[in-house]
C-alpha cells in the first residue's frame, strides 16, 4: 500500500482586481469616464441603428411587395390554365363550351339540357381570383371561343402592374 501524504492546499482569499476593472479604468490624463463592461448604449448610437434599419426597410420592403404583386399575377394566370383545361375537357364531353349564362359553374354543375356532361371537371368550386372576385367567363368570346379573365387588384378593365388584367387570350 502507498503511504497516504496529506496535502494542503491553500486558497488566497484577498481580493484583487480582475482584468475587467484594470481594462476598464480610465487612463491617467483621460477626460472619458470608462464604461463598466455590463453598461447599455447610447441614444445616438441607438438612433445610428434604428436609421440603418429604416433605410434597409426602405430599399427591401419595395422589392419583397413586388414580389408579392408578382406572385398574385402568377397565380391568377395559372388558376386561368386549370380553368382553361377544365373546359376543353367539358368540350370533349358536351360538344361546345359552356354559354356565358351556364359560366363556370357549368364545371361542376351539370346544366339543364346537357346529356353528354360526364364531370365535375374540377376537384373543387370554382375558385375566386386572388384578389377575391370571380373570374370573368364569356362564351363566345371576343378574342376565341371564349374569353376568361380577371381585372386585376384594382377590379377595373385595363391597368398596369398588379392592377392589369390576366387574360386568356
Amino acid at each position: 500500500m502507498l503511504p497516504h501524504h496529506h496535502s494542503s492546499v491553500s486558497v488566497d482569499a484577498s481580493p484583487r482586481p480582475s482584468r475587467d476593472v484594470a481594462r476598464n479604468a480610465p487612463r491617467p490624463g483621460s477626460t472619458r469616464a470608462a464604461r463598466p463592461s455590463g453598461a447599455g448604449f447610447t441614444l445616438l448610437e441607438l438612433l445610428v441603428v434604428i436609421v440603418i434599419i429604416g433605410l434597409l426597410a426602405g430599399l427591401v420592403a419595395p422589392r419583397y411587395f413586388d414580389q408579392v404583386s408578382k406572385s398574385n399575377t402568377k397565380i391568377a394566370k395559372a388558376q386561368i390554365d386549370s380553368l382553361e383545361k377544365a373546359l376543353d375537357e367539358y368540350r370533349l364531353d358536351v360538344g361546345s363550351y359552356p354559354t356565358t349564362e351556364q359560366g363556370l359553374e357549368a364545371l361542376n354543375t351539370r346544366p339543364q339540357n346537357i346529356d353528354k356532361w360526364a364531370g365535375p371537371y374540377l376537384k373543387k368550386a370554382v375558385p375566386l381570383d386572388p384578389w377575391g372576385a370571380s373570374y370573368i367567363y364569356k362564351s363566345p368570346g371576343e378574342h376565341g371561343e371564349y374569353d376568361l379573365l380577371s381585372y386585376g387588384k384594382d377590379g377595373q378593365p385595363g391597368g398596369s402592374g398588379e392592377a392589369a388584367d390576366v387574360t386568356s387570350w
